[in-house]
């Protein structure tokens, strides 16, 4: 399982050597995994709830058809495509033990699943903006944050992201594998998967963007984020008005805890990689793709005093709606 049978030495150098299928190893030596990965499944469920129904909300709500709900719906969007890329086949492989992923699915999980972790990054980063502009500049924020500028703003970190992605995926194809198949992780993994070429191909071209994607997707979002909340809390020492600061506050606070949970365990996962056991990296960095889209509508959605009076509004429409129809006639 852990190697191919040719003779990397005798084969053509100009040969890439594709294998049939990638074997996907998960946790190593751990009793009773069948809890955690039934406990992702509930976790995956809430996170559809939830984002389906923010998702919901924001369609029907006319009154939330403004700029900042559109990156709103972007995030809640992400989170259900970024779960559903991941937990499904995390859930098939592992609790019925088909941990042999073809190549082309390998690379299309590897795509997909880095697409929208990338987006969610992303998303967040959109969000830091608007309330940066809504707090700092709010004389000018219906001039700045518009439906035009925050689609642009949205598609081009969409376009952005998948030009990411696609660029490491397709240095993926350029490599040949003659040894290992074994993947020391949950998924298919940028740096588990290329670096089993290292001994057959050139992987120097991956390293760079190994480097090169979290600097862009996690560092320098999260330099912007801190740099815009330092703007926030000066602002916020220039409200004269206490209802103010207090409400300003309460929407940082929770989309700061939306950030903390996103971006303190990969990053720390990633700067202490080298230190970090297999199972505790593995753990992390499955918790870190799967918790954030749960959390998300719970922690900043919901709390949100424009979403809760829609909510409750269409509610009321659909308990009233169920009244009517148990009605006799």
């Amino acid at each position: 399982m852990s190697s191919l049978t040719s003779d990397p030495n005798q084969t053509d150098i100009n040969t890439i050597i594709r294998p049939p299928y990638f074997f996907i190893s998960g946790f190593i030596a751990i009793p009773d995994m069948n809890y955690y990965y039934i406990f992702l499944c509930f976790v995956y469920i809430i996170s559809l709830v939830g984002n389906t129904f923010v998702m919901t909300g924001i369609y029907v709500d006319r009154s939330l058809h403004s700029p900042k709900y559109i990156a709103v719906f972007n995030l809640a969007f992400t989170d259900v495509c970024e779960s559903t890329a991941l937990v499904p086949k995390l859930l098939d492989m592992f609790l019925f033990s088909r941990q042999l992923i073809s190549y082309d699915q390998c690379l299309t999980s590897l795509f997909f699943v880095f697409l929208f972790i990338t987006m969610q990054s992303f998303n967040l980063t959109i969000l830091s903006y608007d309330r940066l502009v809504a707090i700092c500049c709010p004389l000018r924020y219906h001039m700045m944050i518009t439906h035009r500028s925050m689609l642009q703003l949205t598609g081009a970190a969409w376009a952005f992201a998948v030009l990411m992605v696609l660029i490491s995926v397709c240095l993926i194809t350029r490599l040949s594998f003659c040894r290992s198949l074994v993947i020391d992780s949950y998924l298919c993994d940028h740096g588990p998967l290329f670096r089993l070429a290292a001994p057959c191909s050139n992987v120097v071209p991956n390293q760079m963007m190994a480097y090169l994607n979290p600097c862009i997707v996690l560092y320098l979002p999260m330099v912007f984020i801190i740099s815009s909340y330092i703007c926030i809390t000066h602002a916020l020492f220039t409200i004269t008005l206490p209802q103010d600061r207090l409400r300003a506050i309460k929407t940082c606070t929770s989309h700061l805890i939306l950030v903390a949970i996103f971006y303190l365990p990969v990053i720390l996962t990633y700067l202490l990689q080298s230190l970090i056991p297999t199972n505790a990296r593995i753990i992390n960095l499955s918790l870190t793709s799967i918790l954030p889209p749960m959390l998300n509508p719970i922690i900043y959605v919901l709390k949100t005093e424009e979403f809760k009076v829609s909510a409750k509004k269409m509610l009321r429409r659909g308990a009233q709606r169920a009244v009517t129809q148990v009605k006799p006639t």
